[in-house]
């Protein structure tokens, strides 16, 4: 076989090309720059709500307590409108991923994805421009539309344009782009917090990559499940035959199992319904969100959020703290990479089993630290508060290459195609849901439970790693058409949720 038409090998012996193509790989290069929006929001609301400037004009209760010496270290920054400016996002996040479902299914990926790109300009505008904390919310709201919206459409389309070998590779662009937004952001808080009204220009930078995500978005090609689906066949093969760079001939294997596929999915016309009520829906409905569940829950958030809050809770100054971020996030975006290339090497859970360990023991070490170093007034130590800053790193170092990315990649590859944008609706809503949570109630949890918050997300990821050790399926290489015959229907538990044929007698 020539090395560059590499094949994969499908259920009943489908041969599927799977050269990965200039086409394929641009048009998930320009789709994950939804992804950079979305960390570019996540990073840099913690640098914004550490600025004076902000904080005086919007939450003058919480620069009060910052700047006075006997608060309590744990609770200065404990303030339920301050945690409503960065949780409202995912709040909105939540109502628009279900109705961007709706959008896929009807208008297409692609132009769920340009809608997208709508919602970030008209919340970056109204962001940059606010008089009051409505217009601040409501900016915000509008950013959660975007994120709804992006996350519902690019991995999704990324799957589907994807071959198999590559798949997860090229799908982890999009949690690659997150860590490089948070990055970026982090970078923009640190020069802007040195600028008069600096945080309309770290808010407003978010324009940049919502213009080029619009731009871009215009250039790429529909999937082919999604043109087939919508009745489109001639432009479904022609859409194929583009992204996977050969004639007719050699993508007809193909684009018959997508054609099987979608002619189940309208013998199914109701994805939400079927997905609640079939009993052979449950293994990837409950995979798929219990993930987003854990995902949110290793305590991720807590410190891509409030990064800057707690380094100064820490006793670094506002540079020093801002600074410590933008290591972070380099780390961050570096060991994404190793995702990029293990992930389709190795496989999904040797990486997710492995940073489980490495997670547990670092949250476990943070919380001594803070235990046992830092009371309610006093300034912990430089040494101990970079300490504090390389345990960070190394728990963002074993969730940037495991539970971040592949979250992503395993709920928008593990459903078949008549409950996949309804699957992935409930995914991605689960995800937005316990983000608003952790965004929404950490401060508060921080004041009340100080250092023993980090024991609450070590509890979690013991269970995360023996959920990956026992009830996770292998989905390495396997084409997303034929995911329930060769995967589920497989599994030592979930093969129980499928009516199996009577085994024929022995002879």
């Amino acid at each position: 076989m020539a090395p560059e038409v590499a094949a994969v090998t499908g259920g009943g012996g489908s041969d599927f090309p799977a050269r990965l193509t200039a086409q394929v790989v641009v048009c998930s290069l320009i789709a994950a720059f939804g992804g950079l929006m979305f960390g570019y929001d996540i990073g840099i609301s913690g640098g914004v709500t550490g600025m004076d400037e902000f904080l005086l004009r919007f939450f003058p209760g919480v620069y009060e307590k910052k700047h006075h010496t006997k608060e309590n270290n744990y609770c200065k920054f404990d303030d339920q409108l301050l945690q409503l400016f960065t949780s409202s996002l995912y709040l909105a996040a939540v109502v628009c991923s279900w109705l961007a479902s709706f959008s896929c299914n009807k208008f297409g990926r692609k132009r769920t994805m340009q809608m997208a790109s709508v919602f970030f300009l008209v919340g970056v505008g109204l962001n940059a421009a606010a008089q009051n904390l409505g217009m601040l919310i409501a900016g915000r709201l509008c950013l959660g539309a975007g994120v709804g919206f992006g996350n519902q459409a690019v991995p999704v389309f990324i799957s589907e344009i994807s071959p198999a070998k590559y798949r997860g590779g090229l799908n982890i662009c999009f949690q690659l782009m997150i860590t490089i937004g948070i990055l970026v952001a982090n970078v923009v808080n640190f020069f802007t917090s040195k600028l008069h009204d600096g945080w309309r220009y770290s808010l407003g930078g978010a324009g940049f990559p919502a213009i080029f995500l619009g731009l871009g978005s215009l250039i790429i090609v529909e999937t082919p499940t999604s043109l087939i689906e919508r009745g489109h066949k001639e432009q479904g093969l022609r859409s194929l035959q583009r992204i996977r760079g050969v004639g007719a001939e050699e993508v007809k294997k193909e684009y018959d199992e997508i054609v099987r596929a979608t002619a189940a999915q309208a013998e199914h016309p109701h994805p939400f319904r079927n997905l609640l009520t079939k009993k052979s829906s449950f293994p990837q409905l409950f995979v798929a969100t219990i993930f987003q569940v854990f995902q949110q829950f290793t305590g991720i958030n807590v410190v891509m959020f409030y990064a800057p809050v707690l380094f100064q809770t820490m006793g670094l100054g506002s540079d020093a703290s801002l600074l410590s971020s933008v290591v972070m996030g380099t780390v961050n975006v570096l060991s994404t990479l190793v995702a990029v290339f293990a992930v389709d090497r190795f496989g999904r859970r040797v990486l997710l089993m492995q940073a489980a360990v490495q997670m547990v023991m670092t949250q476990v070490a943070m919380g001594v630290l803070l235990a046992t170093h830092l009371g309610t007034t006093n300034v912990m130590a430089k040494g101990y508060a970079y300490l504090m800053l390389a345990l960070i790193c190394l728990y963002v170092m074993a969730f940037a290459w495991s539970w971040g990315p592949l979250g992503w990649l395993i709920a928008s590859e593990v459903f078949p195609a008549e409950t996949r944008t309804a699957g992935f609706f409930v995914a991605v809503s689960t995800n937005m849901v316990c983000t608003f949570i952790i965004a929404q109630s950490f401060l508060s949890m921080l004041c009340t439970m100080r250092a023993a918050s980090f024991f609450f997300f070590a509890g979690w990821i013991v269970v995360m790693g023996s959920f990956a050790t026992f009830l996770l399926p292998e989905t390495k290489g396997i084409p997303i058409e034929e995911m329930t015959d060769k995967v589920w229907k497989k599994h030592w538990f979930w093969r129980r949720f499928y009516d199996r044929p009577n085994p024929t007698p022995a002879a």
